[in-house]
Formats: structure tokens, sequence, C-alpha cells
């Protein structure tokens, strides 16, 4: 794993040296806009003043690796402003959208305000990540860095910097008024809103009006949810990750129904991991064929589709029991680099609009935090496959030695805080070297197998079976005492006994049967070698005496076991 770069303290700015009042209202104009601002009078970093900073700057301008790559572009901003005599606007190598203006503050007049820092295109943001993610920057990557990553459009970006005109130009005059130690705070640029219309107004005019208001609804929810977006989809659970990139996908497009489907790339096959709002259970939804269908076709091309209303773009409706309220939906494909990873689809909008280009200008901007989320949860079931692998007896799909022995001492220790009962059975096959010497491995590792199912079909969810080795089984019984011990170890020993084996007749019994021993915990049989020894003595005894049966240890009878 790549060294990560460390994040520094923010000591990226100097506020005290801020004409008076200033900080306050740069902060508004950053807050209100939802846009990085930066007061600076020279190269930058540092600066004077840093508002609502994009999470990605302040990761390479606090990293002495990475801060040259800003040198060009908002380290000589303020040059380049000065020069200029106006407004500059620049994409810097991260991708983002900035400007940078001169401004005059009372008496301050070689100062320039940086703003945006924004990704106005999905691609932009797509290919940073790449670099993230195996590219130049793989070593600078924190959860930090994408901690407030700033998406706009173009417009607001003109919007803000009209808006520090104008700003600007009010706190000017009324620092020339007073003096430059004034402490009377230059209130910020109001927010606009649309205002209720006035009572003569005319239809036209009350349309536009909640128009507007929607659309900067809209600009607010976007905003909030696209910078937090990778931080609430990502989860340690990958189920929870699967669901939650459900759920917030469909929360951020308005959308009634949405279902991930992730590549299965040793079937070639589409399966669904998360669903909402679906009629049908997804459990029995089928996998799906790369190339077939809309979501396969998507997977295979790598291209979206948009459709406005499939009744008048040649796509068959489906079937009427699946209760869709409309015929408008996105299937977009998530992919890293070259890699295709799945295919997230969204229909039924709430309001019953149609999805359009600016839904999937909102679907490409989240999509490399989907990738990123879906790589992550990929990597996780892995590690937990190779977890359950680790522990499991390959043959037997028991657990093996190994876990027993962890289980074991947890169980103890809570039998001892709790005083909670425990017992546990060692189990072994009677006369299996003959049955496998007669019949051959390949008829004694089938043995082996009837008897781990015989096992696990005869216990509780709590209790654990684990293959101890060769033909010997054992079996964990968190709080058990022991008459119920006996009881779950006669059912598991009849159920052997009547199983009906290959070459069962061929024993010396003239069927495959288990011998038992069982021990539980006391004051003198309280740790794990104890336990085992106890259950070790019970089976031998049970083999002297004939085989097929369940034998318990005592400890008036045995006395304590020897280790």
């Amino acid at each position: 794993m790549a060294k990560k770069s460390p994040i520094a303290p923010n000591t990226q700015e100097r506020r005290e040296d801020a004409p008076p009042a200033w900080a306050e209202v740069q902060d508004g104009l950053a807050a209100t806009s939802g846009l990085a601002l930066l007061l600076v009078d020279g190269h930058q970093p540092p600066a004077v003043v840093v508002s609502n900073n994009n999470s990605i700057c302040r990761a390479f301008q606090t990293s002495p690796e990475h801060v040259k790559l800003c040198d060009p572009y908002c380290g000589v901003a303020h040059a380049e402003a000065m020069k200029a005599g106006g407004t500059v606007k620049y994409k810097c190598h991260a991708g983002l959208q900035c400007f940078a203006k001169p401004v005059e503050l009372g008496s301050r007049r070689k100062l320039a305000v940086i703003g945006g820092r924004a990704f106005t295109k999905g691609t932009d943001y797509k290919q940073l990540i790449e670099r993230f993610r195996s590219g130049d920057l793989q070593s600078l990557g924190s959860d930090d860095t994408f901690a407030n990553v700033i998406f706009s459009e173009p417009q607001r970006l003109d919007e803000l910097a009209e808006r520090i005109e104008r700003t600007t130009a009010r706190f000017h005059s009324a620092s020339s008024n007073g003096s430059d130690k004034t402490k009377t705070k230059t209130p910020p640029e109001p927010v606009l809103v649309a205002a209720p219309p006035p009572a003569s107004a005319g239809p036209d005019l009350e349309q536009e009006v909640r128009r507007l208001r929607g659309k900067l609804e809209h600009r607010s929810r976007v905003d909030t949810s696209l910078q937090h977006f990778l931080e609430r989809i990502s989860c340690a659970d990958p189920a929870k990750t699967y669901n939650s990139i459900v759920n917030h996908s469909k929360e951020l497009l308005q959308s009634e129904r949405a279902s991930l489907l992730v590549l299965d790339e040793s079937s070639n096959e589409l399966i669904l991991k998360a669903a909402s709002g679906l009629t049908t259970d997804p459990a029995k939804v089928s996998p799906i064929r790369v190339g077939e269908g809309v979501a396969g076709q998507v997977i295979d091309t790598g291209k979206p589709i948009v459709v406005s209303d499939l009744r008048y773009e040649g796509y068959k409706p489906a079937s009427s029991e699946r209760r869709y309220k409309t015929n408008s939906f996105i299937s977009f494909p998530i992919v890293i680099g070259d890699r295709k990873v799945g295919v997230l689809n969204i229909t039924d909008r709430s309001s019953g609009r149609a999805f359009d280009e600016v839904d999937l200008e909102l679907l490409e901007m989240i999509g490399p935090q989907l990738a990123l989320a879906l790589e992550a949860a990929e990597w996780q079931e892995r590690a937990t496959e190779f977890q359950v692998r680790s522990i499991t007896d390959p043959l037997t799909t028991l657990t093996n030695r190994r876990y027993l022995e962890e289980r074991l001492t947890e169980e103890l220790n809570r039998s001892k805080r709790y005083d909670y009962p425990m017992s546990f059975l060692m189990i072994d096959i009677d006369d299996f070297k003959t049955y496998n010497d007669k019949n051959g491995h390949q008829a004694g590792d089938l043995a082996l197998q009837m008897t781990a199912h015989c096992l696990k079909s005869g216990l509780r969810a709590a209790d654990v079976a684990t293959r101890y080795g060769g033909e010997e089984f054992c079996i964990l019984l968190p709080q058990t005492g022991l008459a119920e011990a006996g009881a779950i170890a006669e059912r598991i020993r009849q159920r052997v006994s009547t199983t009906d084996f290959p070459h069962g007749k061929s024993q010396p019994l003239g069927r495959v049967t288990i011998s038992i021993g069982v021990s539980t915990f006391s004051s003198l049989v309280n740790t794990s070698e104890n336990i085992i020894a106890a259950a070790d003595r019970a089976l031998y005894e049970a083999k002297n005496n004939g085989k097929d049966r369940v034998v318990f240890f005592g400890n008036e009878s045995a006395g304590n076991p020897q280790v």
C-alpha cells in the first residue's frame, strides 16, 4: 500500500492581516455560494483569508511534495490578476475551475480574490480520481482529501465574481468614509432568493418565480449531496455500501426506484446487489448477461442510456406487474479507468417528470465516487472471503481448529464473567480407518462430508461445529449445561447412525457410527486445554465401552483431566 502523505493543520492563512471585518464578509459569500474564496496578497499559499476551501486544494497545498503542482495556477493567480487588471479565469492541474480578480479593500490596493475551485465537468473529476487511484497522486489520498469536494455550474462562478465586485465596492466605500481602523462590519452580499410576487403579478411572472425558487432549492440540495456523497455511501460492510449507493442516488435524482448491479467478471454477468422501490423480490432477480437487455447493453458499451419515454424510443415496456409509474429511466455505467464495474438504474421520478441530460450530468459528477465506493466494497468482500477461507475446512465446510481455539477462549471468558454454562463435544467416526482402507479415499472423503452434514443439521445457530483433524470433530455449545449437551449429542449420534452411507453395511457395526465425549465448564474444568482434554477422555471411554455411544466426563469418576 502506498504511504499516505499527512495533511497538516491549516496554517495556510493569516486572518489577523485581513482588513477589519472582511473575513466575516468573505466567509458569508463563500457559504451562500457554496464555492471557495481566498483573499491573497501575493503568491499562494499562504492566503490572507481562506473560506470554504476545496479539501482537494488543501491536500495539495499542505503537502510539501505536491504543492509545486499548484504553483503555475493558484500560485501565480495574484500576479496574473494584477497584470490583467481584471478577472482572469483558469482551470488548474486538478481540473478545478477558478477565477482571480484584483480587489481594493480600504487602503489595501494590492489584493486579489481567488474564487471557485470547483469541478464543473464530471470528466475532470473522473480524471483526478484516476490519478489518486493509480496515478501520480497515490501517496496523497486520505479521508480528509475528499471531505469537502466542490461541484458547480460554470455560471455560478461568474455570478460569484460579480458579487465580489459589488461587495468589495461597498466595503471599500464604507472603509473610505470611515477609516481603516473602523470596527463597523460591512454586511455580506445578500443571498439572492426568489421573493413572493406582488399581488398584481400575472401568471407568467408567478410561474417564473416558482421556477427560480425551485432552481435555487435544487441547486442547494445538489450542492449538499455532492460534497458529502462519497462519505455517505462508503461503509465498512459491503452490503451497506450497496444500499447506501442506491438510496442516496435515488434521493439525489428525486426518484422512487433505483437498483445497483455489479459485474461478476468470472461469469460475465451483472448481479443485483441492492434495490429500492422494486415490486419484485431482489433475491429472485436473475443475473443479466453482458450485452442483454438495457443494463447489459450499458455495461457492454460503457455508455449511459437516458430515455424520456420508452414508448417512443424503441424500448419494450416492462410487464404490468412491475407497476412502473413513468416511462422514463436512466441506466448509467460505473467504471474505474478501463474496467467496467457495474450499472446504476434510476426510474420513476417523484414529480413524474422525465429524466434528461441534466440528470445525466449529476450522475457523471458522482460516477467516480460510486466507482471508488464499489472498488472498496469489492476489496472488503474479498477480504471477508479470504478470512472465511482461512478458518474453514475445505472438505467439510465446517470451521477449522484455528477458529475453534479462538471461539473456545472467548466463550470460556464469557462463562467465567457471567457464570454461564458451556459444554463441549469431541466426536470420532468409529472404525474410520477400516472404512477408508476398504472403500478408498474418495469414499472416505464423502463419509466425512456426510458426517459433517449430520452435525450441522442437528445444531442451533450459536453452536460451533469444527473439523478437529482426520475423522475427529468438535462442537462448542455456548450457554449449554450438561443435560442439554447430552440431548444434543444423542440426537447427533442417532442421526449419523440412521444415515445411509454408501458402504455403511460393511462396517464392523453394520453401519457408520460415531462416539462422542462430553465435557462441561466447571470450577475444575475451566481452561481451553482442560475442556478439550476432558471431552477427549470421555471419548476414549466411549470407544473402550463399545463405540456408538455418548459418554460424559465427570469429576467424581474420572478426576481432573490432565493435559
